[in-house]
């Protein structure tokens, strides 16, 4: 190989060792979850629950959330309303600021939906893909969360996570 070819090819190796640097510095940041002895969402805790949000946000350069029941009600509510229609949709004739209200909450919302995944970790992979979802749940602006899930008859999942926080971390 001529001397010339051998500083192209090293420079190729160089240009594709740092754009592939670069793109996994903008991959979604998944911690890894802790071991466990079932995947089965019905055996999660809420701890479990808060500490792998609070770990993908931390990993993420984002500021722990508290957990909110009256969130967690209202995520949940929507979770088996999209199980029993086996339709994934912020709105099947109730808005989610419909939802939250009947659950006593007031504050500023948004709202991360998915269907399909069989874990917590996998659905948060998911929202993590998904530039949308990844803003709701890496937002600054809220502060507080609720997460539920509910099956179909057939056994597939449906998951919905409610972010809140004060209005007046919108209007800044």
């Amino acid at each position: 190989m001529p001397p010339s070819a051998s500083r192209r090819y090293s420079r190729r190796a160089a240009l594709a060792l740092g754009a592939s640097a670069l793109l996994s510095a903008c991959a979604a940041t998944m911690p890894p979850m802790p071991a466990k002895t079932s995947d089965r969402p019905e055996d999660l805790t809420r701890e479990q629950v808060v500490s792998a949000i609070n770990a993908v946000r931390r990993a993420n350069g984002a500021g722990a959330w508290t957990y909110n029941p009256a969130l967690e009600s209202a995520a949940r509510a929507h979770a088996r309303l999209m199980a029993s229609q086996d339709k994934l949709s912020h709105d099947l004739g109730i808005t989610l600021r419909q939802r939250v209200s009947e659950a006593g909450y007031v504050l500023a919302v948004g709202e991360n939906l998915a269907k399909g995944y069989k874990t917590l970790p996998e659905t948060i992979d998911g929202w993590l893909a998904s530039p949308g979802h990844r803003n709701t749940l890496l937002s600054p602006k809220f502060v507080e969360f609720g997460l539920a899930f509910a099956r179909t008859g057939s056994g597939k999942l449906y998951w919905a996570m409610i972010a809140g926080g004060p209005f007046e971390a919108w209007r800044i």
